[in-house]
C-alpha cells in the first residue's frame, strides 16, 4: 500500500499551531518567550510540545548555549525553510479566505 505524500506532510507539520510557529521562524532566530508572544493563544506545554515535535522531525533546530540564565534559541533547518513557499502560500489563502468569510 502507498503512502500519501500529503499525509506525510501533514503528519509533519499539522499539528496545532506548527505551522504558524514556522511562519515566525521564516523571519529568523527566535527563543521560546518570543515565540509565545507571536503565538498567543498557545500555552506553554503545547509550544513545547510541538517545538519537539518540529525538532523530532528535523525542521526546527534548538539551540542551547551553556549560561546562567540558560538560553535556548530556535530557528529552522534547510528542511524547515523548504516549507517558505508552502506556508507563503497558505498564509496568502488565509488572507483571502478570511475576507470572503468577511462578506
Amino acid at each position: 500500500m502507498e503512502v500519501c505524500p500529503v499525509e506525510v506532510a501533514v503528519s509533519a507539520v499539522g499539528g496545532t499551531w506548527k505551522l504558524t510557529i514556522v511562519k515566525h521562524l521564516l523571519d529568523g532566530t527566535r527563543r521560546f518567550n518570543e515565540l509565545g508572544r507571536l503565538v498567543p493563544l498557545a500555552n506553554t506545554k503545547t509550544l513545547t510540545r510541538q517545538l519537539r515535535e518540529l525538532e523530532e522531525d528535523a525542521v526546527v533546530l534548538r539551540t542551547a548555549y551553556p549560561e546562567v540564565p540558560p538560553r535556548v534559541e530556535y530557528s529552522l533547518t534547510d528542511l524547515g525553510r523548504s516549507l517558505e513557499p508552502i506556508v507563503m502560500a497558505m498564509n496568502e489563502w488565509g488572507k483571502d479566505f478570511a475576507a470572503n468569510q468577511a462578506d
